[in-house]
């Protein structure tokens, strides 16, 4: 059976507080820390909040402010990495407080926005890792969630405060499922007979089993094993979201991920990536 599509638009507000509680908290030598190996703390923080007035000025408001005037998916990033860029430098002058207080506000006004949508319409902006042109509200907003999810995660690790806050099921496992969903599009060009199964599998409470299946010359993502397994993947649940976001590097992945089978169609997992850049 095909996938269906994943609802999270209630999940927001109680990511969000999550995320307004672990910065309330922080030292000011905490919000200095690195948490990517080009941001800190506090740079992480004003991506999000960067993510959330370009959401709401252009998606609700009908604001571009910056127009992408770009062709390809390499003009689409080098785009959006310049306006992160510009963003993250600009929100350094600011302080932690006054930050935090932006996030909590416009995280509340997101949440609003996303419940008033019709999942099923479609979206504004295109899940582009999924190789989708054109897609509906929910995958979209599933996006947005994951977004804010790992990059709170990020901060979690480098602060090293309640790292499992939010890996529980009820706020990890729509990640995972929605990271998945990159999956066709990541084995678009390896071919395989009609029929042929990948079963991807994320340990844990929070984990779950997927199935990349051949059909019609194109691959699906299935909710339940059809076909012939000809490929099993295992991926620990505490490095899922790091190997689909860049946080792992491949040979770090494959030295933690198991594999079975056909390595011909099990190693494409470890290129996957369900953000964009």
């Amino acid at each position: 059976m095909a996938i269906p599509p994943i609802y999270v638009s209630h999940l927001f507000p109680a990511l969000d507080q999550k995320l307004v509680e672990l910065l309330r908290s922080l030292t000011s030598e905490e919000w200095e820390r690195l948490a990517t190996p080009k941001w800190r703390v506090k740079d992480v923080a004003g991506h999000l909040l960067d993510s959330n007035l370009r959401r709401l000025s252009i998606a609700r408001d009908g604001y571009w402010g910056e127009p992408f005037g770009g062709s390809s998916p390499r003009d689409l990033i080098d785009f959006l990495n310049g306006l992160n860029a510009d963003w993250v430098k600009a929100m350094r002058r600011i302080s932690p407080n006054i930050l935090t207080k932006l996030l909590e506000a416009s995280n509340q006004e997101v949440a609003a926005y996303f419940q008033s949508l019709d999942p099923r319409g479609e979206a504004i902006f295109a899940v582009s890792w999924a190789g989708e042109e054109k897609s509906e509200n929910w995958f979209d907003i599933a996006r947005e969630y994951t977004e804010k999810w790992h990059h709170q995660q990020q901060i979690r690790e480098a602060v090293g405060k309640d790292v499992d806050a939010i890996l529980g099921r009820e706020l990890y496992h729509p990640v995972l499922d929605t990271f998945m969903r990159a999956a066709p599009h990541s084995y678009r060009e390896v071919e395989a007979p009609e029929n042929t199964t990948v079963a991807i599998r994320v340990s844990g409470e929070s984990g779950g089993s997927w199935y990349l299946s051949r059909r019609n010359g194109a691959w699906a993502l299935l909710r339940d094993e059809e076909g012939d397994i000809c490929g099993e993947v295992d991926i620990p649940s505490g490095i899922a979201w790091r190997l689909f976001t860049k946080g792992l590097t491949e040979e770090a992945g494959r030295a933690r991920v198991s594999f079975s089978g056909d390595a011909a169609l099990t190693a494409p997992m470890l290129k996957m990536t369900a953000i964009v850049g």
